[in-house]
């Protein structure tokens, strides 16, 4: 039986903030951890405040596991000169749910394309290099209902599978929320499928 990836790299906390200086223009490496889009916006205009004369934010992130979503903001640089060298990077240090920004404080001196997008990447790879990378494992959730006589069966896979329970309502009618590794959520799924009188639903 095929078991699918069920681990993804992330970042712990935010990381410290590193500088990267080319001639003279400065570039401020953060990497955030993020759960969802929403979180991008806050910290973004929070790094605008921090940095008010910056005269660009850069920014990439990347979300999911099986479903990945990701964007790239060059925020007035030449087409493909920030986001997309930031974004290589997330991708180089194979991580996802990460937000990884860097404001620009120009000092002068134009970099040109090939400079920027150096600049960028150096950054970009300066902060995750500084950043605390974990890995988390996705699960795989299920609710088993079942009559209280076969309590002894249920509780058995639960152990012999090493299953989290989550939350559990033991009447004469029972249910289990159980949780596992997505890689043996097809297995896990059967052995509960095989018994009679059992019932199971994926959450």
């Amino acid at each position: 039986m095929e078991i699918q990836k069920d681990t993804y790299r992330t970042l712990a906390k935010p990381s410290e903030v590193i500088l990267y200086k080319d001639r003279k223009s400065k570039f401020y490496g953060y990497a955030f951890p993020i759960n969802n889009e929403s979180e991008v916006k806050p910290i973004i205009d929070g790094l605008r405040k921090q940095h008010h004369t910056a005269g660009h934010v850069c920014y990439a992130w990347q979300l999911g596991t099986t479903s990945i979503s990701y964007r790239a903001n060059d925020d007035g640089e030449p087409n493909n000169s920030a986001g997309m060298p930031i974004y290589g990077q997330i991708k180089a240090f194979e991580l996802t749910n990460v937000l990884v920004a860097i404001p620009r404080i120009f000092g002068g001196t134009k970099l040109g394309v090939g400079g920027l997008i150096q600049a960028y990447k150096t950054a970009a790879q300066l902060a995750l290099e500084n950043a605390s990378v974990i890995t988390k494992t996705i699960e795989a959730a299920f609710l088993v209902t079942f009559d209280y006589s076969e309590m002894d069966k249920v509780m058995r896979i639960v152990k012999q599978q090493h299953l989290d329970v989550v939350a559990q309502k033991m009447e004469l009618h029972c249910e289990l929320e159980v949780r596992c590794r997505k890689g043996l959520e097809k297995k896990v799924f059967l052995l509960f499928d095989e018994l009679q009188h059992v019932n199971i639903l994926r959450k």
